[in-house]
């Protein structure tokens, strides 16, 4: 009996194997709609501010001006249009040419490196976008401070304290936000492939009258599940080891973990986004319903809710909750901390023990809810 059971999951497996192959759908969002995601991600999609467009209004001509102006100019954070009138700037804010302007006024060098006064500059910065705006505040802030603690350092070394500030940054030492967006999209991708095809697979059986060939059989429930989960799981982790080279050879993301723990996470979430597929597709009999609820509860929570563009502890209290059963949220995590830190064995059982418990208890709602009938 046993070996017949295992005939009949083999040629289940294989069945769907061929079924895969035949099915473009299949091929384009497991090869091809990652790889756009990868370039997407990696080339379009950045939360680094660099070249930023800002004005510079120079009422003042002094030596201490231009050399104010000249340590902007220089910086590869901005590109700094400069102009005397300050009515050009207001000019340009409102058409959105520039996204802020700095003005130096005309007293400005006669507070030159005066510690007891307040720095007489003048920084207006466009608030319909408001991240912009606090980077123009902030850089032009660490922009006057870079270049006063260098004119002290020209004009009066004993003017210093003795205690100056270096910080270093651990883990993402180049400050890339690629770093950490290749990672996160690679959780996105995972849940694509593995709940977008999925949900589509028994949905398609009934829809193509094939279901009903495949009740007659002696495959059991379990058989069925099973045949179906394997050659999903093995185009999910397929996929993945596509998305982790690609991450490592194109964008050079570091990976300090080792492969041996990117494959077993992998494997651990795919458990619960391939469990979420299968259990939408055989709730709904429909490949279009299906793949409405497989974007609602998987793709979207995985990409709002996961932590993967918008911090989770910046969000309100009920919704953080609610992330507690989002599989992503901890995927997203764990290939962070493998890809930027490193085998942290304690932070990856954390992660990894949620998305198992989820992964089990949505394959086994799947199988109680699969039923070898027609009603």
């Amino acid at each position: 009996m046993q070996s017949d059971a295992r005939r009949r999951l083999r040629a289940l497996i294989v069945k769907e194997i061929f079924q895969i192959i035949r099915d473009p759908s299949s091929i384009l969002i497991s090869v091809v709609l990652p790889l756009i995601m990868l370039i997407i991600y990696g080339f379009g999609v950045s939360l680094d501010l660099d070249h930023l467009r800002i004005g510079l209004v120079l009422e003042d001509t002094s030596p201490d001006a231009i050399s104010f102006a000249k340590s902007l100019t220089d910086s590869r954070y901005f590109e700094v249009s400069i102009v005397r009138d300050r009515r050009e700037m207001e000019r340009a804010i409102m058409s959105g040419t520039v996204r802020g302007f700095i003005v130096v006024p005309s007293y400005f060098s006669q507070f030159r490196l005066r510690p007891d006064q307040v720095a007489p500059i003048q920084v207006i910065a466009d608030g319909s976008e408001p991240n912009t705006a606090n980077f123009v505040q902030i850089y032009a802030q660490s922009a006057w401070q870079n270049w006063l603690q260098q004119e002290q350092i020209s004009s009066d070394l004993q003017g210093l304290s003795l205690v100056q500030l270096q910080p270093r940054y651990w883990f993402n030492e180049e400050l890339e936000s690629r770093n950490s967006l290749v990672p996160g999209s690679i959780a996105v991708i995972l849940t694509l492939v593995g709940t977008l095809l999925t949900s589509l697979v028994v949905a398609r059986e009934w829809e193509r009258g094939t279901m009903e060939a495949l009740i007659a059989t002696p495959v059991t429930v379990r058989e069925l599940f099973l045949g179906k989960f394997i050659s999903y799981f093995v185009l999910g982790m397929l996929s993945f080891v596509f998305s982790y080279f690609f991450a490592v050879w194109v964008y050079d993301v570091p990976a300090r973990g080792s492969f041996l723990a990117f494959l077993i996470t992998a494997a651990v979430f795919l458990l619960p986004a391939l469990g979420l597929g299968l259990y939408v597709s055989t709730t709904s009999r429909s490949q279009i319903i299906s793949t409405q609820f497989a974007l609602i509860l998987g793709f979207m929570p995985s990409f709002m809710l996961s932590g993967f563009v918008f911090e989770i502890s910046s969000m309100p209290f009920w919704i953080q909750c609610f992330t507690y059963v989002i599989p992503a949220r901890y995927f997203v995590t764990s290939l962070q901390t493998l890809f930027l830190v490193g085998d942290v064995m304690r932070l990856l059982l954390i992660n990894l023990v949620p998305m198992l418990i989820l992964g089990v208890l949505l394959c086994v709602a799947t199988i109680k809810k699969t039923v070898k009938r027609l009603d």
